[in-house]
């Protein structure tokens, strides 16, 4: 090789070499951001997993405890009821039973209103991940055509000056 050939072929392997590791950071970087997203969905689906397995009303508070473990219960007295007293009785148990049913419905209803959100959020990343995967693409482009044309300008000269 002649002594015109390698001043210039040098700086431009040292220039090529720095081009490729700058694409290489922002593909690493590219990278570093998905994974930060991935640990922070599988935090989200781990805490709501979690708070899916919490008992949803007090009565499964009770069938957790094995039976040896619940206080006795002391067997119904016989005693002449009053009319006033067993209606009040009636009425407490139904108010106790609509507000039970009511707490099991607000839960059905808050579990139905978070998968639909965890649905929409899914499909927002995934529109935005789509995006960014788009932009990422169309300058990948720009840059491989640019390094194809300057590799292309390098042999195209070297022969000019072999010939020349």
């Amino acid at each position: 090789m002649s002594r015109p050939t390698l001043r210039w072929t040098i700086p431009a392997l040292l220039a090529l070499q720095l081009v490729m590791l700058w694409i290489q950071g922002a593909q690493l970087h590219r990278q570093g951001q998905v994974l930060q997203a991935l640990r922070e969905d599988i935090q989200l689906l781990t805490e709501s997993i979690e708070n899916s397995q919490a008992p949803a009303s007090y009565e499964d508070d009770g069938a957790a405890v094995p039976a040896s473990f619940l206080p006795k219960q002391a067997p119904p007295r016989k005693s002449a009821a009053v009319l006033g007293v067993q209606e009040e009785q009636e009425a407490a148990s139904k108010d106790l039973q609509a507000s039970r049913e009511s707490a099991q419905k607000a839960v059905k209803d808050a579990r139905e209103a978070q998968s639909k959100l965890s649905l929409e959020e899914n499909a927002r990343k995934a529109e935005e991940g789509k995006k960014v995967q788009a932009a990422t693409t169309a300058w990948q482009r720009w840059v491989y055509g640019a390094l194809a044309l300057l590799a292309l300008a390098l042999v195209a000269r070297a022969v000019i000056q072999r010939r020349g």
